[in-house]
């Protein structure tokens, strides 16, 4: 069962071939087309282990302005139930739910303040070996920044059960509250804080891993990305660095060395 776990990510982009190249350079996926009939989505991942998708924006997105970005899978028993409890915590259900034939069931929703995540339940009932932590090509962090931090994290905990593990003092940004989604051994797998005056939405920024960020950082100037902040070191131990794609879509490196 992985119901408040995050089970897949997902970019939507308005150049997948760039995209494909870009990551594949970057953070060293593999490639592959997911077969579904009248439906062009690229399957990614590291090694053996599936990471996610990426896809063409939808016209209707396209047409409410929405931008390249990645956006992340949280896993539900029950798909149509959760949809209306995110309603119910104050939430809004963007797209109904609805089955892709053959991979299970979404709907995609938004927090109390916005911050946009999908649900979903695999029409697959079987739940694969988790790979060791921190390997490279796979998300090692989830943050949201959001509209206000401690009601945010209510929200989530609410719905998920998720469990508040270390609050950190950030001066002038607040409190970035750390949680685990009970599957990791009450490791924290992300952090919440309350988003900066300059933000224009809530949203989740998800850190993927590599081996040194430094060379990390190299890859993404390489490969026609940018780098907004970073490297920087962070409490964990662990360097960090917040990025864009060649698309402007957002998404972090994290790593345990220089």
């Amino acid at each position: 069962m992985n119901t408040g776990k995050f089970v897949w990510y997902e970019l939507l982009t308005d150049d997948c071939e760039a995209a494909e190249t870009f990551y594949s350079s970057v953070l060293g996926w593999n490639c592959k087309d997911a077969g579904m009939p009248g439906h062009a989505y690229t399957l990614l991942s590291a090694g053996e282990t599936m990471v996610g998708g990426l896809m063409a924006i939808p016209e209707e997105a396209a047409a409410q302005n929405i931008k390249p970005c990645w956006t992340g899978y949280i896993g539900v028993d029950d798909v149509d139930l959760f949809a209306v409890q995110v309603q119910t915590a104050g939430g809004k259900i963007l797209r109904a739910a609805e089955d892709i034939p053959g991979v299970g069931r979404f709907a995609v929703v938004a927090d109390l303040h916005g911050g946009v995540f999908m649900l979903f339940k695999s029409a697959d009932e079987q739940t694969p070996e988790p790979p060791p932590p921190f390997t490279p090509g796979l998300v090692g962090w989830h943050e949201l920044r959001a509209g206000d931090g401690e009601s945010a994290f209510a929200f989530y905990a609410g719905l998920f059960g998720w469990r508040k593990v270390e609050a950190m003092d950030m001066g002038p940004l607040g409190v970035y509250q750390t949680f685990t989604t009970g599957d990791s051994g009450g490791a924290a797998i992300g952090g919440i804080m309350t988003m900066s005056a300059d933000t224009l939405v809530p949203y989740w920024l998800f850190y993927f891993n590599t081996a040194a960020i430094d060379a990390a950082i190299t890859s993404v100037l390489d490969a026609g990305g940018q780098v907004l902040h970073g490297p920087m070191l962070v409490p964990s131990g662990r360097w960090v660095a917040h990025c864009l794609d060649p698309q402007s879509a957002m998404f972090a490196l994290v790593a345990p060395q220089r």
